[in-house]
């Protein structure tokens, strides 16, 4: 083969060489062009993954309102008991002061200036027991309920029907719905 002919043939391979390594590029790019494809289409969305967080600190947040308005709920009932329950205590321990009051009323006295202002004294303190939702149960000629009375003797007696009370040792008292203190009586013919 002359030199000239070797030349040529060179010269045909190299594009032939050209050709190749272009084509091998080409390849190359779409290759690696499809792999971050693949890869992005295999991540994780980041708008999904916004709106998944985006759920999830709102159900978070419904959960603590609940929480904290049954907290709100919860509270406001724990003081309307307390109150309630204060208050109960407070009226039993003044009930001794009636009952003495109408002890010390229903006794003879000289002195009718000094029994007016006690009755004056006791209806001002009946008054605001009143004001505070307290009321006397009903006992005497009723029937004998054990929610309302506590019975400490029986008697037979034909001048009542049967299981009425037919007297009342100590008054009982009703604070709203609530009983703060029972009506001790005697009920006839049990």
């Amino acid at each position: 083969m002359t030199k000239k002919n070797k030349e040529k043939e060179k010269e045909q391979e190299l594009p032939r060489d050209q050709a190749a390594e272009e084509e091998q590029t080409a390849h190359q790019a779409e290759h690696t062009a499809e792999e971050p494809k693949q890869e992005v289409a295999n991540a994780p969305d980041p708008m999904e993954e916004l709106q998944k967080q985006n759920d999830e600190l709102k159900d978070q947040l419904l959960r603590k309102i609940a929480e904290f308005d049954n907290f709100r709920k919860r509270t406001q009932r724990e003081k309307q008991e307390l109150y309630g329950t204060a208050t109960a205590d407070c009226i039993v321990s003044l009930l001794g002061v009636v009952d003495n009051f109408e002890r010390a009323l229903s006794s003879d006295c000289s002195d009718e200036t000094f029994k007016k202002g006690m009755e004056m004294i006791f209806k001002q303190m009946t008054d605001s027991l009143e004001k505070l939702g307290v009321k006397e149960i009903e006992a005497q000629g009723k029937p004998f309920d054990p929610n309302f009375h506590s019975a400490v003797n029986q008697v037979e007696d034909e001048n009542f029907g049967e299981n009425t009370v037919c007297q009342v040792f100590q008054k009982g008292y009703m604070l709203g719905d609530k009983v703060i203190r029972h009506a001790m009586v005697v009920v006839a013919n049990p």
